[in-house]
């Protein structure tokens, strides 16, 4: 794989993130900006690694292309953040119990599905295809639930983007990791070329 191949997808990604994240900032309460992006050729384990596992476990959203693995992306924070989080999103927070609530749950679904929808957006148009979205856990459990449909070993190529927010003093962050297969990865180049 070239820089330049490596390029394309990152800032395909970069484009798609930032102005999912315009339109975020304009609904949402906090202010909302792309804090970097980084391209590679990984394993799904070694993709997931990429994330900074505090406490070794992430909240995790996860949105799968039907047709056996055409695209995966996946949104993680960290489940301490949720106060933050939901601040940042909805103007307040949850009550706060012992880990991650249903009213948590439902709010990371709804955030993820709205930037992970619109990350995947231009490749669905061009693959004609659909997503589902799910949930996760720590890092062995996304790596388990994901590696059954889409191979432990697969080389893919995959692109992280932090994401950062921020509403008067709160702030928070979160990863987002796209997972593309070799193959689909350069007929996409090749439709972006």
């Amino acid at each position: 794989m070239t820089s330049n191949e490596k390029g394309i997808l990152e800032r395909l990604a970069a484009l798609s993130l930032e102005r999912c994240l315009v339109k975020l900032a304009k609904v949402s309460a906090a202010s909302w900006h792309l804090s970097g992006t980084a391209g590679a050729s990984a394993t799904l384990s070694d993709a997931i690694a990429q994330y900074d596992f505090k406490e070794r476990h992430a909240a995790a959203v996860h949105v799968d292309v039907k047709g056996g693995g055409i695209m995966t992306a996946l949104m993680m924070f960290d489940p301490e953040d949720m106060d933050s989080i939901s601040k940042c999103f909805l103007g307040y927070s949850f009550p706060r119990g012992k880990g991650i609530s249903q009213p948590d749950e439902v709010m990371l679904l709804e955030l993820g599905n709205i930037v992970l929808n619109s990350l995947c957006n231009s490749v669905m148009n061009a693959l004609q295809a659909s997503l589902i979205p799910s949930a996760g856990g720590d890092r062995a459990g996304l790596a388990a639930a994901l590696g059954a449909t889409l191979g432990q070993e697969q080389k893919f190529r995959t692109v992280a983007a932090g994401l950062a927010m921020q509403s008067g003093n709160i702030a928070s962050k979160c990863t987002v990791l796209v997972l593309i297969p070799e193959d689909v990865a350069q007929q996409l180049e090749g439709m972006l070329v």
